[in-house]
């Protein structure tokens, strides 16, 4: 793989070619964004066509072959020990990076989660930031940039990401899983745009559990005691995606609500479930909706403060029944 078989971020890539063709790499970048777009297959095609022996991530000579093997001798990428970057790490890097290089084009430290850096090991890091050795390319990734030291960033040359626009995205994802397109479309919205979602543990979640779990949303009214209690077992039995399944939920109602006020049908994420979303903006008001919507952040809420999840589950479903 090479910059040529990215799917989006050419701005980006371009600006990170000229660099290497005209031998203008800085010594530090930050690439940020939000998660999942791609920062870092970027950053580590980056590294590997910095380290090419032609300078262009050839795919063929000894360090591109090293760099594919996840082997290469002047590559050091440094991810969170658990929860936080530690200054112990840093300490292990840096004499790594004023070493001659094994190969003798240079060295790359690729460091993903930057934000995640303790204060004593962002400053450690910004010691080696102030001091770079000649050939040493160091690479910070993050999603949280304002975290990070502003002297940290001001040494950095920033490249931004963004997130690939749907269509770009669903044309990848039909192409490289081998799906329908109307599938693509739907995995390409309710990932937002992250390729790491869209290809990701959640992928059957959303192109299969998804439309289920809604349409039994849906049918929960104040007399539907059954459908709510099997709705709920279901939602229990799926504990370790809870999160992500309020969150198609939430992405549902909010459908809703701007079908009722006019949205055109090719901007909602669930296009597929189109007519069950014209069944219910007839049949629900907007403050029902935004009951509904409300009952869902939540039992989010009590979940991210470790309320016990059947009491969120069963306080949700009975707000959304009696909305």
């Amino acid at each position: 793989m090479n910059f040529d078989s990215i799917s989006g971020h050419q701005q980006q890539i371009k600006i990170l070619k000229a660099a290497i063709e005209h031998e203008r790499v800085a010594h530090a970048y930050l690439f940020d964004g939000p998660d999942g777009i791609g920062k870092k297959l970027v950053a580590k095609l980056f590294a590997r066509a910095f380290l090419c022996e032609s300078a262009n991530g050839c795919g063929h000579c000894a360090s591109c072959t090293q760099m594919a093997a996840d082997s290469h001798p002047d590559f050091y990428p440094l991810e969170p020990d658990g929860t936080a970057i530690k200054i112990d790490q840093i300490r292990t890097l840096q004499p790594q990076l004023t070493l001659r290089s094994f190969v003798g084009r240079g060295k790359v430290c690729l460091i993903n989660s930057a934000e995640l850096l303790t204060p004593e090991a962002a400053n450690a890091l910004l010691k080696t930031l102030e001091e770079p050795t000649a050939g040493t390319l160091i690479i910070l990734i993050s999603s949280r940039p304002d975290s990070l030291l502003s002297t940290i960033r001001s040494r950095c040359q920033r490249i931004r990401f963004t997130r690939l626009p749907r269509c770009e995205l669903a044309r990848h994802l039909e192409k490289t899983l081998a799906i329908s397109a109307e599938e693509a479309k739907v995995l390409a919205a309710v990932a937002d745009g992250s390729f790491e979602k869209a290809q990701g543990q959640h992928q059957d979640l959303y192109l299969k559990k998804r439309a289920e779990l809604i349409q039994s949303l849906s049918a929960l009214s104040p007399t539907s005691s059954i459908q709510t209690f099997e709705l709920a077992q279901a939602l229990k039995a799926e504990k370790d995606l809870i999160d992500e399944i309020f969150n198609l939920f939430a992405i549902f109602f909010r459908d809703l609500l701007l079908y009722k006020h006019g949205q055109a049908e090719d901007q909602l994420i669930n296009q597929d479930l189109l007519p069950l979303i014209q069944q219910q903006s007839r049949q629900l008001s907007t403050l029902q909706l935004m009951t509904k919507l409300e009952a869902v952040a939540q039992a989010r809420t009590y979940l991210s403060r470790n309320v016990n999840l059947h009491l969120a589950l069963d306080h949700m479903l009975m707000q959304i029944a009696h909305a």
